[in-house]
């Protein structure tokens, strides 16, 4: 699915993670930005890179978006999850402000 109308930096982040390119894909966080994994809650850069390296970007994760909703600050996606770890629909949500992701939260 290819859609315009997701925040620039949520796009970007997806975009990274299906190239495989970790810099791209931490340069959409804010430096105090957090990803929360099923309640498991990742804050800073640092820790992002270290649950990416193990557990997304690392495993070869793909995301196939086959659904959104977005609204001014907020981006929610579902997506086909492909990769080496979890395989699967997923649902991603985004809270983006300055042009920078501050959290990114994936359930089932």
């Amino acid at each position: 699915m290819t859609s315009s109308t997701l925040p620039e930096p949520v796009a970007r982040l997806i975009a990274a993670a299906n190239a495989g390119n970790t810099d791209a894909f931490l340069d959409t966080f804010a430096e105090t930005g957090a990803v929360n994994d099923w309640g498991r809650v990742f804050t800073g850069r640092d820790a992002i890179r270290a649950w990416s390296d193990s557990e997304f970007i690392g495993v070869g994760v793909t995301l196939d978006v086959t659904a959104e909703i977005t609204t001014r600050e907020h981006a929610t996606v579902t997506a086909m999850v492909g990769g080496r770890g979890f395989n699967g629909q997923s649902h991603f949500s985004f809270t983006v402000a300055n042009d920078l992701v501050t959290d990114m939260a994936i359930t089932a």
